[in-house]
């Protein structure tokens, strides 16, 4: 097994901080996308008869 560098972590770990807020962003439209969901799913229950 070769040993890597310690210089292939330390890009790695830079190349994480350079992402940006891609995983932030991420977890902000799956809570939305279930947000407007339940609230949907809320509201048309109410329409509901049961003649």
């Amino acid at each position: 097994m070769e040993h890597l560098p310690e210089s292939w972590l330390t890009e790695a770990a830079s190349a994480v901080q350079q992402q940006g807020a891609g995983n932030l962003l991420r977890v902000v439209l799956i809570v939305m996308v279930v947000g407007c969901v339940l609230v949907a799913w809320f509201l048309l229950r109410g329409y509901k008869r049961d003649d």
